[in-house]
């Protein structure tokens, strides 16, 4: 019997063994080499804003400005440096900043840095004016709406309703209860909705395990005990394009859901009223940070188990593949711009200390990307 080597089958350094390959074309647009992004937003005039929550990192501010291919403070310097005394004068820490159907950037700020209890003042929207860069409008929340625990994590908005209209926010807290915040933009009042409610949860490790570059995505306590790493609710948040349905999905969970926004905007309701128009969207093919919506339809999700994002076709459900790259290491928030391109920051998350046994293996730059989508976003006026 012949056992010669073969060595055209058998040398890797002549043939290359099948791989993963990417799918579709991403495109850096910006690196960061100091503190970790989440949100990003582009808007009508294609300025690019970005922030920088505080959770450990040294953040210097916690929303900036792309220009020339660097972060820069914004609206400046000042409104960046917290005051410990008045919580309310400036910005605390931010998760996500977002640009309205008119043209406004509308900044989210937790008022929780390390995650830690918030108390009034500090979990609040403000709204910039970008024709002059000026803060216009700064909207703080009651403590029974944003409670010691909550967590702001990301909005969107019908400026249909009302006199001047409505954000819809999500309240991803890993320590309390879950929901969507509703606030009237005219009056400032705001309230809660599904307050709690099963499909603002974060599933537990019996029924959810998540897998994030090919181990599970675990955080490990000092007790010696394990949990899930992603243990927030209500975190993505996307309209879709007439403003009928609001779509949400937990942190911890690869279900997507959807409420009637009639019901979320009437505060007279009960909150079986509105938890009676709640639908389960199914399975999103795995687990999501950020939702987003284009004009013609489609409901974006990032993909951080697979670094990818999705898209679901209005016409028949059926989800399928924007983009997936190796470089998208937990693809967080997602932008679609009027130049065609849905931008998504990749930032890591998952290698963090806290989630690797207390070591920080996070490799600088982080980075945002685009994708060419050729649609435009969702803008109701």
């Amino acid at each position: 019997m012949n056992h010669k080597k073969d060595s055209s089958q058998n040398d890797t350094s002549i043939r290359e063994l099948p791989a993963e390959e990417p799918l579709g074309v991403l495109e850096p647009v910006a690196y960061f080499y100091g503190a970790m992004p989440t949100g990003v937003s582009v808007s009508q005039q294609g300025r690019i804003f970005v922030n920088f929550p505080k959770w450990g990192d040294d953040v210097q501010f916690t929303v900036a400005e792309m220009k020339n291919g660097k972060a820069v403070a914004y609206p400046d310097e000042s409104f960046n440096q917290t005051d410990p005394d008045d919580p309310a004068k400036a910005l605390v820490s931010v998760q996500s900043v977002v640009v309205d159907p008119v043209d406004r950037l509308w900044i989210l700020d937790t008022g929780s840095p390390l995650f830690q209890p918030t108390e009034y003042g500090g979990p609040k929207m403000i709204c910039v004016d970008l024709t002059n860069n000026k803060v216009v409008k700064k909207i703080l929340f009651p403590q029974d709406v944003a409670l010691p625990t909550t967590y702001l994590n990301d909005v969107r908005f019908d400026l249909r309703r009302g006199n001047e209209g409505m954000a819809f926010i999500t309240d991803s807290s890993q320590n309390g209860p879950n929901g969507i915040i509703v606030v009237d933009l005219a009056s400032g009042e705001s309230w809660r909705h599904l307050h709690d409610h099963p499909s603002t949860k974060a599933e537990g490790l019996q029924t959810f395990l998540p897998i994030v570059e090919g181990r599970p995505f675990l955080q490990h306590q000092p007790d010696g005990t394990v949990k899930q790493g992603a243990s927030m609710g209500t975190d993505g948040i996307a309209i879709n394009a007439d403003g009928s349905r609001l779509y949400y999905c937990p942190l911890g969970s690869r279900k997507l859901y959807s409420v009637d926004i009639d019901a979320l905007a009437d505060r007279s309701h009960e909150t079986k009223k509105v938890a009676d128009t709640v639908a389960d969207e199914g399975d999103k093919g795995g687990a999501s940070d950020g939702l987003e919506s284009d004009a013609t339809g489609y409901i974006y999700s990032t993909n951080y188990e697979h670094n990818s994002i999705l898209r679901r076709n209005p016409d028949n459900r059926q989800w399928e593949t924007v983009v997936h790259d190796p470089r998208l290491l937990w693809p967080d928030t997602l932008s679609v711009a009027l130049d065609g391109y849905l931008y998504v920051t990749a930032n890591q998350l998952h290698r963090q200390a806290r989630y690797q046994k207390g070591q920080d293996l996070r490799r600088k730059p982080y980075t945002l990307f685009r994708v060419l989508i050729d649609t435009s976003p969702v803008l109701l006026r």
